[in-house]
């Protein structure tokens, strides 16, 4: 938040110096967050429980956690390659494997009437 003084009054700059000090005796008086979370964490094992169990952290081992790796790693994952399912008659050279978008060769024989049954590879 970025405040131009130029344009505050002198009334507005002394409101905001007295937000400002107080603001800083709030947080002088607070406790070092590494003692909070130590604190915490005390009381959480004490109980049982783990922070990342009550405040819903990526500890290792949590199902949430698990859940969210999975679902990292299978995205945009490779799926390995595929013979070909489909051959164009015309060139031997140009192979389908039925993943993706239809090659050229097979969707404008598609339009003419054919069907993609025809051009299976027969094993």
């Amino acid at each position: 938040m970025a405040i131009d003084l130029n344009d505050l009054s002198a009334r507005e700059l002394d409101s905001l110096i007295t937000q400002a000090k107080q603001r800083k005796t709030t947080l002088k008086k607070r406790k070092p967050i590494a003692a909070v979370r130590k604190k915490l964490e005390a009381q959480a094992q004490a109980e049982g429980y783990s922070l990342a169990e009550l405040f819903g952290g990526r500890a290792a081992g949590t199902a949430a956690a698990t859940r969210r790796t999975t679902k990292k790693a299978t995205k945009g994952r490779k799926l390995g390659k595929v013979p070909p399912k489909y051959r164009n008659p015309a060139n031997k050279a140009e192979t389908w494997t039925g993943r993706g978008k239809q090659p050229r060769w097979l969707a404008a024989q598609v339009k003419k009437g054919k069907k993609v049954e025809d051009f299976l590879i027969k094993k």
